[in-house]
């Protein structure tokens, strides 16, 4: 069923400032148009509305038993209306966020501040998801952005790079490494190395990457979370190898992270929505945001 909105609104101004002089001036159309949009909506509904002479108009008994009703519609339209033009003027509402866990631990939070100071009625739901299931959240629309890592490109995902994440040794201070100014791949062969799972993309990168230099380490304990390694590490179970974002130094006394070289190993951090599909105004604001701030600057 058509409902014709424009012909409900002519009805309700005609009835509530008496005729159509007046009615045609708040709607900012002429008379003629006016008539043609109550005869319209008369015509739809097979009953007359209104009656006119050259004198008046006044309502017929059906009129003044649809005008509550009516005056509802138009309210209710003219609110949700205003209510997305602010939306979209304001960038106001609500989005779905899908982001990895070490993101978590220092990035995100700083960019959530910011947004909030930005977009301080908005609310941001956050799904710590690893990178695969980050991509899988935002190509099935279960979040409308997601900071994820790089690999290999789906067809329907955006990616906008925001910086460069490079693998660090993390061990205690008691590590014979832990005074070194840098720790090659070479000095771990010995180490009690922690390693997060095969399934996560930090680990396949990583394994990748050191495959092709034909560098090959075995972990002898294997996490699913890099803040479990980190635990690990502060418990003196062993070292690490993580994210430079996981964990900024003086976070955890006694934990030192060491850049790690031949070769440096980074990681790329991505930003992904879809292809082809709007985003809210407040995702939208998220997005700029993000992207304007680690584009340009980085860590």
């Amino acid at each position: 069923m058509k409902i014709d909105f424009d012909g409900v609104q002519a009805f309700v101004v005609i009835a509530e400032l008496g005729g159509f002089n007046k009615a045609a001036e708040h709607l900012h159309v002429t008379q003629t148009a006016l008539t043609r949009r109550v005869q319209k909506l008369e015509s739809y509904l097979g009953l007359k509305l209104l009656d006119r002479t050259t004198r008046y108009v006044a309502l017929t008994a059906v009129g003044r038993e649809f005008l509550p009703q009516a005056r509802a519609i138009v309210s209710e339209m003219t609110t949700a209306v205003d209510r997305l033009k602010d939306m979209s003027k304001n960038a106001r509402g609500n989005f779905t966020l899908a982001c990895v866990p070490t993101m978590a631990a220092h990035i995100l939070p700083k960019l959530i501040h910011e947004y909030a100071t930005v977009c301080p009625r908005n609310r941001i739901r956050l799904l710590d998801a690893t990178s695969y299931e980050v991509r899988d959240a935002v190509l099935s629309g279960q979040a409308e952005l997601g900071i994820g890592i790089h690999g290999e490109r789906h067809p329907d995902l955006l990616e906008t790079p925001l910086f460069d994440d490079p693998l660090m040794f993390f061990c205690r201070e008691s590590n014979p490494l832990s005074d070194r100014k840098s720790v090659s791949w070479s000095d771990m062969s010995g180490a009690d190395l922690i390693v997060v799972s095969n399934l996560t993309a930090t680990r396949v990168f990583m394994d990748y990457q050191l495959a092709k230099r034909g560098i090959s380490l075995s972990g002898a304990y294997e996490v699913q979370h890099h803040a479990t390694a980190i635990s690990l590490v502060a418990a003196g179970v062993g070292c690490a190898i993580l994210p430079a974002s996981t964990f900024h130094e003086g976070d955890r006394p006694g934990i030192r992270r060491i850049p790690l070289v031949s070769p440096i190993v980074k990681r790329k951090v991505i930003l992904v929505r879809r292809k082809n599909c709007s985003l809210s105004p407040a995702a939208e604001a998220f997005h700029e945001l993000v992207r304007k701030t680690h584009c340009a600057n980085g860590v």
